[in-house]
């Protein structure tokens, strides 16, 4: 099937930057969206960023202009560089994506395992 992989997580001081790496592997046809989420602990899983297969983006509110999502669709990999981190950006970071799989018309949406940013002095 498909598989997604996380990378770039670790702990980072207020006001530092981080850069996430998101690796697809499998029977991959083809990727739609790509996105980030993140759950603190005793949280609810929010949205981070999405970006499109043409390179359309959105962000939520509170990563606008800090945060950057990227794609390498020739890789399927997706990125997402982190500035002037806060506490508050602490969580677990999902990546996830809308792939079509097996030469079928309909998506699947996968998961990876998750990484952990930590922001702390």
């Amino acid at each position: 099937q498909v598989q997604l992989v996380e990378s770039g997580g670790g702990l980072v001081q207020p006001g530092g930057s981080l850069a996430l790496s998101c690796a697809a592997s499998g029977r991959i046809i083809s990727i739609e969206t790509m996105g980030w989420y993140r759950q603190a602990p005793g949280a609810q899983r929010e949205l981070v960023a999405l970006i499109g297969s043409g390179g359309s983006t959105n962000y939520a509110d509170s990563v606008k202009g800090r945060f950057t999502i990227s794609r390498d669709n020739a890789k399927n990999t997706m990125y997402l560089q982190m500035n002037s981190l806060t506490p508050e950006d602490t969580a677990v970071y999902y990546c996830t994506a809308d792939v079509r799989v097996g030469f079928v018309l309909s998506l699947t949406t996968y998961w990876g395992p998750g990484t952990q940013v930590t922001v702390s002095s």
